[in-house]
C-alpha cells in the first residue's frame, strides 16, 4: 500500500512540473538552480629550494681578503666579488677560536657545547647529533662535503678513547677498527658525496670526472687547495639539476704551509716567506671560488644559490709572527694576519673569533651591502635551513639574517652571542663585549669604538659587566659540561698580559 501511495505522489509532482513548464508559468523562479562547480584552481608552483654552498677556510685571519681593506699585498679577486655582489659582515663571528669546535657548530647550527665538542680533544662529534647534511638531506637536497672534516676520531680524541678504549694506553686511533671509525665519517653523517682529508690521503666516494667510485681511501699529490676547488666543481656537475647543499673546506692557510709554485710566483719581492706562502695559498683558494662561481654560471644557478664564505677561526701568530723555515713544524704562524684586531687563534679576543664573513645570493641581496652588527656562523646555518623549508628551527641557535640583509638590522643587537673555550668565557650583546680569561683577568670592551679591545672599561661600567656575566652563566648552565671556572695556565696568562690592557 505504501509503495502505491509513493508512486502516486511522484506522478502528481511530475505532472505539476510539466504543466508549469508547458504553460510558461511564473513559478519557475522557485526551481532550484543547478549547482555550478568551479574549476580546480591552478596549483601554485612549489617554492624553488635555493642551493647552498659554504666555503669554510682554515686559520684565515680577518685582514686577509682584499675587500677587508686592511692590507695591500693579498689578492683575492673572486672572493672580493662575492662581497661586491652580496653582503659583507664586518662583525662576523665564529663560535670558537679552534678548528674542531668551530666546525662542530658550523655543521650543526648549534653551539658545540650543547653536545660536548668544546675543544679538539672532544672529537668526534657524537653519533645522534644531527648535522646540516642530515637536515638538508631530509629536505630533498643532495649533500656534499669536500676538504677538511675534522669531526671524526683522531689521535687527540682523548675523551672518547677513555670511554670506549680505556685500556688502550696510549690511544692509537689506527687500532680502532675501520668500520667503527667510519661511523663518524661525513658519508655516515648526512653527506651523500664526500672527498675529505688533509694533504695526501682522502676518503672519497666520487671522483674528479663526476663518476661514483668505490668508497675508500685514495692518495694524491695534487695541490690540496686546488683539489678542493676542483672536487667542489665536480659535485656541482653531478647535481646541478637538483637542489644541493655543499660544504667546501680548503685546508689553508693552515700549516703545514704548502702550495703549487704557480701560486707562489704571483707574489715576488721581499717579504717574510711564511707571508708569501699564506698569500699564495689564499690565492689558490680564491681561484677555487672562481671555478665554483663559473660553474654555477654555466648551469644558470647563480640566482638560486646562496654562497657563504667564512673562516673557521683567526690566524695563529705564535706570539711574535716568527718567520721560521717553512718546514719548521714547531712554528705556529701560518703567515696570515688578524689586523686590526688583538690576539690570535686560541684566544677569545677578536682576533681569535672575528673572521671574514661574506654572503652572496645574486638577485636577492643588494650588491655591495655592508653590515656592522654582530652575526655568527650559527646564523648562516639557520638562514639557509629556513630558506630550504626546515620546520625544526627551535633546535638551532642562530637567527635569520634576511631581515638584516634587507635593511632591518637592529634585532642583531638584541640577542647575545656566547663563547667558552679553554678556561675563557665571553659574551657580546650589542656594542658590549665581556671577556674573562681564567679568574683574575676580566674585561669589558666597547666594540663599536675605534679602540676595540685596547681600552678596558670594566671599572667605568661595572653594572654592565655584571649583567653580561650573569647572562653568560645562565647560558652556560644549559650546556653539557659546566664551566670549571679555573685559572688559565701560565703561558696563556702571559699571552693575555701581552696583548690586552691591564685589568
Amino acid at each position: 500500500m505504501n509503495l502505491i501511495l509513493s508512486k502516486c505522489r511522484f506522478a502528481l509532482s511530475l505532472c505539476l512540473v510539466l504543466g508549469m513548464v508547458a504553460c510558461g508559468g511564473s513559478d519557475t523562479s522557485q526551481v532550484t538552480p543547478p549547482v555550478v562547480i568551479p574549476p580546480e584552481p591552478t596549483p601554485e608552483p612549489a617554492p624553488i629550494k635555493p642551493n647552498v654552498i659554504v666555503i669554510f677556510t682554515d686559520d684565515h685571519g680577518y685582514a686577509d681578503l682584499s675587500v677587508q681593506g686592511q692590507v695591500s699585498d693579498v689578492k683575492t679577486p673572486y672572493i672580493d666579488k662575492l662581497a661586491q655582489n652580496g653582503v659583507r659582515f664586518t662583525h662576523g663571528y665564529i663560535t670558537s677560536p679552534q678548528c674542531t669546535p668551530s666546525r662542530a657548530a658550523m655543521h650543526t647550527g648549534q653551539y658545540q657545547q650543547r653536545f660536548g665538542v668544546d675543544e679538539n680533544k672532544f672529537t668526534p662529534i657524537p653519533l645522534g647529533v644531527e648535522t646540516l647534511g642530515d637536515r638538508f638531506k631530509k629536505l630533498g637536497y643532495k649533500t656534499g662535503m669536500v676538504g677538511k672534516w675534522h669531526l671524526e676520531l683522531a689521535a687527540n680524541s682523548a675523551d672518547w678513547a677513555n670511554k670506549n678504549y680505556p685500556d688502550l694506553k696510549p690511544f692509537n686511533v689506527n687500532l680502532v677498527p675501520i668500520e667503527e671509525r667510519q661511523e663518524y665519517f661525513p658519508d655516515n653523517r648526512g653527506y651523500d658525496d664526500v672527498f675529505f682529508g688533509f694533504t695526501v690521503k682522502y676518503w672519497r666516494n666520487y671522483d674528479l670526472d663526476g663518476s661514483t667510485t668505490e668508497t675508500g681511501y685514495i692518495n694524491t699529490w695534487r695541490d690540496r687547495l686546488e683539489l678542493a676547488g676542483d672536487m667542489a666543481v665536480s659535485f656541482i656537475d653531478r647535481h646541478h639539476e637538483e637542489p644541493f647543499y655543499l660544504h667546501v673546506s680548503p685546508y689553508g692557510p693552515h700549516v703545514p704551509l704548502a702550495v703549487a709554485k704557480k701560486y707562489l710566483d704571483r707574489f715576488p719581492g721581499e717579504m717574510p716567506e711564511r707571508r708569501r706562502y699564506a698569500l699564495a695559498m689564499l690565492s689558490a683558494i680564491d681561484d677555487g671560488v672562481g671555478k665554483i662561481v663559473n660553474t654555477l654560471e654555466k648551469y644558470q644557478l647563480l640566482d638560486n644559490t646562496i654562497i657563504y664564505f667564512i673562516s673557521d677561526n683567526g690566524a695563529p701568530l705564535g706570539d711574535d709572527m716568527t718567520d721560521a723555515p717553512i718546514d719548521d713544524a714547531k712554528e705556529a704562524w701560518d703567515g696570515s694576519i688578524n689586523a686590526p684586531f688583538i690576539g690570535e687563534k686560541g684566544m677569545l679576543t677578536e682576533a681569535g673569533i672575528r673572521v671574514p664573513f661574506i654572503v652572496q645570493w645574486q638577485g636577492h641581496i643588494s650588491a655591495g651591502t655592508v653590515i656592522d652588527k654582530p652575526v655568527s656562523s650559527l646564523d648562516a646555518a639557520y638562514t639557509a635551513l629556513k630558506l630550504a623549508g626546515e620546520k625544526d628551527l627551535a633546535s638551532l641557535d642562530g637567527v635569520d639574517l634576511l631581515p638584516a640583509i634587507q635593511g632591518q638590522e637592529d634585532y642583531l643587537n638584541d640577542r647575545p652571542l656566547f663563547w667558552r673555550f679553554y678556561k675563557q668565557r665571553a659574551i657580546r650583546l650589542g656594542k658590549w663585549k665581556y671577556l674573562q680569561a681564567g679568574i683574575a683577568r676580566e674585561y669589558l670592551f666597547d666594540m663599536e669604538s675605534q679602540t676595540h679591545e685596547s681600552v678596558n672599561l670594566i671599572d667605568q661600567y661595572p653594572d654592565i659587566a655584571t649583567s653580561l656575566r650573569q647572562k653568560y652563566l645562565e647560558w652556560d648552565a644549559q650546556m653539557l659540561r659546566p664551566d670549571d671556572m679555573a685559572e688559565i695556565e701560565r703561558p696563556f696568562q702571559i699571552r693575555y698580559d701581552t696583548y690586552l690592557p691591564p685589568n
